[in-house]
């Protein structure tokens, strides 16, 4: 078809241009290679445009695919250099009885399409000299490369995903299943699908555009500079017989103003950002949270409910861990995957997207590796058991309450420095079986309006997609109180606490908060924290458990000394674990185990740190003296 349409545009110059010129241009000899296959362009209807534009379409691309077509057009014009067609020309070959009109109107309509652009649009209109849209013309070639530029991707029918195979929720199923006749008849003109990202979006909407019988275009359209974009979108996606869906980068706050294509297209958002534009009035919203437990147990394609209950991760993120957990068993010559090989893949996806934004904190041990009140430790297993069931707690609760939860879970750790909390949380990663990271404040943190909301947004929804737990250490830094407005600087400050409130309350994945301040933290963020646990400093009794827990196996402290020290040295856990470590690094030097020395020493020293009188008598000699 196009061959027949291109040769069809060169027959018809050189009877114009002949007629205009009085010639029979034998100057081009070139024209005679092309056969006559008749002098009418077929019409691309599917852009809405008759044969007259079609015609100067043609035209103004029979360059791109000819050099000489060049020269031919410089002659024409009498402009050395100018090898493209200017308006001036097209109109004076194509005016029928003197009527310019029709003329421009078609090519004032093939540039609002943009299908051609001026090479020089600051010379004056006539003098404009024409070129197509390079992109557009190579799909009127017929070409369909997987990428469109640096922003788009063209997927085929046949690479589409079908309906029946997706792994979605009934509702899901059912409201796909309406779409395309509802698309069909104009009823909808607009799909949005919202939810987090590697979640099956961007499938369910290629399940969408193969039940239509089309592929798939996607356009990354950021909320400035996509105004070219959105212009090529609609044409782009009639000529690759494509559903159009636009891909919107939305911060939290932000609009995307929806255009108005010629066709139904969809859009894909996270689950914050607004749209807006004449085409939400006849729009349809799908949601796709991140799957439960009978869904996620397909998408692992393993016989384990283990597995599928343990790791809440989106649809995307589990299929990929699922080819690498695959990967780790096959090296261990295994064809079953195991709980060890998906935890080693589901880390290597979390460096992947964390560790930009977010320090990895090792975690191991269990619960009797801290020596805290019992009431700690109550709130603890508390804490411990409300996570291992966040999934069924909406079940269980009534339907006026479990209407409003979702899976997060949020605890607040507050006491003095040195009580245990960031442990409490190593501890807490560990028995349950998940990776912790702790906020980086440095990276996330920005003067520039918006932008820490921009990035702690990010953090929170990576944090939901590979569902580890975040710590965020000294939280006070970050939660404070709200002020009264009196600069600028306020106002902005309590917008910021504003968004951290909101979205501390939609978080769906484990955010443990520690703090030592805890009266700087708003009031808000404390009634929205589902466990709240106290760190005291510990009583002498708790202090001779630390003590116990911290020491090597072999040390030769003496007990009665030992048990003084717990008495009479008021210490945090904290500082016991820094004169234990002295303490090991002196026993090191002289070779032999911890003995009384060292660790007397060591507690002499913490009390230097902190310019007190050490309570205790010096009953052994200095460690290394002679």
């Amino acid at each position: 078809m196009f061959k027949s349409r291109f040769c069809a545009a060169v027959q018809q110059l050189t009877e114009r241009a002949g007629s205009l010129t009085g010639e029979t241009l034998r100057q081009f000899p070139f024209l005679e290679d092309y056969p006559d296959l008749g002098r009418r362009v077929e019409p691309f209807t599917e852009l809405g445009l008759d044969e007259g534009a079609s015609t100067l379409l043609m035209v103004t691309g029979l360059i791109e695919e000819d050099a000489r077509f060049g020269p031919l057009f410089e002659a024409l014009q009498n402009a050395p250099g100018q090898h493209r067609p200017t308006v001036a020309l097209l109109t004076a070959l194509w005016r029928d009885e003197d009527n310019c009109i029709a003329v421009r109107a078609h090519l004032r309509r093939l540039m609002d399409l943009g299908l051609i652009q001026p090479v020089n649009p600051e010379a004056s209109r006539l003098e404009w000299a024409l070129e197509p849209v390079l992109i557009l013309w190579d799909a009127l070639r017929g070409e369909k490369p997987p990428r469109i530029a640096d922003w788009g991707v063209y997927r085929p029918l046949e690479e589409l995903t079908d309906a029946g195979d997706l792994v979605v929720d009934p509702d899901v199923r059912s409201a796909l299943d309406s779409l395309p006749r509802l698309l069909e008849t104009g009823e909808v003109q607009c799909v949005i699908v919202r939810g987090p990202r590697h979640n099956g979006r961007r499938t369910l909407m290629g399940a969408l555009a193969r039940c239509l019988g089309l592929g798939a275009l996607e356009v990354q359209t950021p909320v400035k500079g996509a105004e070219e974009r959105l212009r090529l979108a609609g044409p782009l996606a009639q000529l690759l017989h494509a559903f159009p869906v636009l891909l919107p980068e939305l911060a939290p706050g932000e609009t995307f103003h929806a255009p108005s294509l010629a066709s139904p297209f969809g859009v894909i958002l996270e689950r914050h950002g607004g749209v807006t534009g004449p085409a939400v009035e006849r729009a349809i919203t799908l949601t796709l949270d991140v799957p439960g437990p009978e869904c996620r147990l397909r998408h692992w394609g393993v016989d384990s409910a283990e597995i599928a209950e343990r790791f809440r991760m989106t649809s995307g993120n589990i299929r990929r861990a699922a080819r690498l957990a695959r990967c780790y068993a096959s090296i261990d010559h295994r064809l079953e995957i195991t709980l060890d090989d998906v935890r080693s893949a589901s880390r290597a996806l979390n460096r992947q997207a964390l560790e930009t934004i977010a320090v990895h904190v090792p975690c191991s041990g269990g619960w009797e590796q801290i020596g805290a009140a019992e009431e700690t430790m109550a709130e603890l297993r508390t804490l411990e058991n409300r996570c291992r069931h966040r999934e069924r707690l909406r079940a269980a609760a009534g339907p006026a309450l479990g209407g409003n939860l979702n899976c997060g879970v949020r605890a607040l750790f507050s006491g003095p420095s040195g009580t245990g909390k960031t442990m409490a949380a190593r501890l807490l990663a560990s028995s349950l079986g998940m990776d912790l990271y702790r906020l980086d404040l440095a990276a996330v943190v920005n003067k520039y309006i918006g932008e820490t909301e921009k990035n702690l947004n990010q953090v929170f929804a990576r944090a939901e997609e590979l569902d580890v737990i975040l710590l965020l250490d000294e939280g006070d830094a970050l939660l404070t109180a709200r002020t009264s407005v009196q600069s600028s600087n306020d106002r902005y400050a309590n917008l910021e606490t504003n968004f951290l409130l909101q979205r501390i309350e939609s978080f769906e994945g484990i955010l443990v908060v520690t703090t030592n301040a805890a009266g700087r933290i708003d009031s808000a963020f404390q009634r929205r924290m589902d466990v709240v646990v106290d760190f005291r400093p510990p009583d002498a009794n708790e202090r001779w458990l630390i003590w116990q827990l911290h020491l090597a196996a072999d040390h030769e402290v003496d007990g009665r000394w030992l048990e003084e020290a717990a008495l009479r040295c008021a210490f945090t856990g904290g500082q016991i674990r820094n004169a234990v470590l002295h303490a090991s690094a002196l026993a090191l030097q002289d070779c032999t185990p911890p003995n009384t020395a060292h660790l007397e020493e060591s507690v002499m020293r913490e009390y230097r740190k902190t310019g007190a009188v050490c309570p205790l008598r010096r009953v052994a000699a200095p460690a290394g003296a002679r």
